[in-house]
């Protein structure tokens, strides 16, 4: 189970820090991922990062204002989002999946959370 939080609503250039507690069988639990859908889109790639080694993958948009990173012993992937803009306003979903690499590939991931809204305000 995968249970994202630390949504909400930040006027532009604001920040926030979303989370997301693993539980169940971590185990075989390899890459950590973020996504988003805006209303309307299609669900894209955020950020990425690997388990055991801690590489991460940006998408363009968000390379350099947000940073992903992980607790291996609270099972917890993060998502700080610096600068934040309107374009980022989207439902945040966190999601898992059994590749080793920080792949940026929606299918390869396997579980997903419940999502959290984000909103920026201009």
């Amino acid at each position: 189970q995968l249970q994202a939080s630390g949504g909400g609503l930040v006027q532009a250039g604001g920040s926030l820090s979303l989370s997301c507690a693993a539980s169940g069988r971590t185990e075989s639990t390899y890459a950590m991922g973020w996504f988003r859908q805006a209303p309307g889109k299609e669900r894209e790639f955020v950020a990425a990062i690997a388990w055991s080694v801690g590489r991460d993958n940006y998408a363009n948009s968000v390379e350099g204002r947000f940073t992903i990173s992980r607790s291996d012993a609270k099972n917890t992937v993060y998502l700080q989002m610096n600068s934040l803009k309107p374009e980022d306003t989207a439902v945040y979903y966190c999601a898992a999946s059994p590749r080793r690499a920080a792949t940026m590939y929606l299918k390869e991931y396997n579980y997903w959370g419940q999502g959290t809204q984000v909103t920026v305000s201009s």
